[in-house]
């Protein structure tokens, strides 16, 4: 497979579609790069914090994208105290970044919880939501982490983040690279890379 782009995109609009095609697709995909972005945000002594979160939705019409956490983690406090993020997503495939800059709702309790709740519930990592201790706790040297209770209120958090720009680069290695800053509704405009 090759790691070259399929075909330079021109024209803004198109860019603007294929960057959200892409990003359903990694909600999809289980392989595609997109999966795994990195989120930053700030903690609460102003230091900058990220980490890896799996990408669950991207809704285009609604400008969204979302991801589960533990209701009680330090990100969702984060988030909940300072709720600008962004998410930094890259393709070698596709010799693509995207910075996506995210006002970020965590979500607790509600429909879309549930929703998700009943996806996470069934697989593996549904103890990771039932767990008696929130993440983060520290264990004694060695043991292992406290098995989760299934009969246990589940912990999940739906954090919805909504997209205030997206910044794409290209690292195309024969024509160069190209940057876009691309807006909610599909404005946006060329930058200097």
């Amino acid at each position: 497979m090759s790691t070259e782009p399929d075909r330079p995109v021109e024209d803004l609009d198109a860019l603007h579609q294929r960057v959200w095609a892409e990003l359903a697709r990694a909600c999809a995909d289980r392989h595609h790069e997109w999966r795994l972005p990195v989120l930053a945000s700030v903690d609460a002594q102003g230091l900058p914090q990220a980490r890896t979160v799996v990408l669950r939705q991207a809704d285009a019409a609604a400008g969204e994208l979302a991801w589960n956490t533990d209701r009680r983690s330090p990100k969702a406090a984060q988030l909940r105290a300072r709720p600008d993020a962004v998410l930094v997503f890259w393709s070698r495939r596709l010799s693509w970044q995207l910075r996506a800059t995210l006002r970020v709702e965590v979500l607790d309790t509600g429909p879309r919880v549930e929703a998700a709740w009943q996806r996470v519930a069934a697989g593996r990592t549904a103890h990771d939501y039932l767990a008696a201790d929130p993440p983060g706790t520290v264990l004694a040297s060695g043991s292992p982490a406290p098995l989760a209770d299934p009969a246990a209120a589940h912990h999940l958090a739906v954090l919805v983040g909504r997209v205030q720009a997206l910044d794409w680069l290209e690292l195309h290695r024969e024509e160069g690279p190209r940057r876009a800053r691309l807006a909610p509704g599909g404005a946006g405009c060329w930058l200097v890379p």
